[in-house]
């Protein structure tokens, strides 16, 4: 049984697009869902069928608003839109092949202890770890007995995870977040709790549960006799 008074969040990671394992595209507007993108948000909504959510929050950009339109539709919610969810400024590193990114000298420090590390010209991974965490406590405060949906990017995700299960920001690397992936944090009572990370199931676990009748259970009907038995 979950805990009373708290806050369900499904951490959503973007569909995919087609640059999405090859390219940092950071912040790039106009960068939409492939096809097979639009089909991980179709399915996204199917997924969520027995949850029951208050709100739809995302990141401003277009992958992130795409995967989770479907399930605004499914569920009759508008997606709300929050600059803070957005992807990491990833600076003058936005737009090169992660091939290349993986040769620089810095990338040790990236994966490693992304603590250290700022974008050139761009967000430092403490910077995006402070307002995503904000952002995040500012939707749960909003929803303090809800579920709500959050579509944002992968880092973030991972970031998320990271700092709700209590692990330092040197370590969120160590969580793999897949496109169109669930992750479900209950914020409240002081005590977060991670129960889901990096999901592409069925999300039936987290249906509300059954309705007791008024009434209570009807007691068992009394058979009659049969003919046989009668003689």
């Amino acid at each position: 049984m979950l805990p009373h008074r708290m806050t369900t969040l499904f951490l959503i990671r973007h569909g995919l697009t087609a640059f999405t394992g090859t390219r940092l595209y950071g912040r790039t507007a106009g960068i939409d869902l492939d096809d097979r993108g639009r089909a991980q948000a179709q399915a996204l909504a199917a997924r969520f069928g027995p949850v029951r959510l208050a709100a739809i929050y995302s990141s401003p950009l277009e992958r992130c608003i795409q995967t989770v339109e479907p399930l605004a539709v499914a569920k009759r919610l508008e997606v709300r839109p929050a600059d803070a969810l957005i992807e990491m400024d990833a600076g003058r590193w936005t737009n090169r092949t992660l091939a290349s990114l993986r040769k620089a000298r810095d990338w040790t420090t990236v994966q490693r202890t992304p603590s250290q590390f700022r974008f050139p010209g761009g967000e430092a991974f403490t910077e995006a770890h402070e307002r995503v965490v904000g952002e995040i406590q500012r939707i749960a405060a909003r929803h303090p007995k809800g579920s709500v949906a959050v579509a944002s990017h992968g880092d973030l995700v991972r970031i998320l995870v990271a700092h709700y299960g209590g692990a330092h920001l040197d370590h969120f690397q160590r969580t793999s977040i897949d496109t169109a992936s669930v992750s479900v944090i209950h914020l409240g009572e002081g005590i977060p709790r991670v129960l889901l990370v990096n999901d592409t199931g069925g999300l039936e676990r987290f249906a509300p549960p059954p309705k007791a009748s008024a009434t209570g259970p009807k007691p068992p009907s009394k058979a009659s006799p049969s003919k046989t038995a009668s003689r």
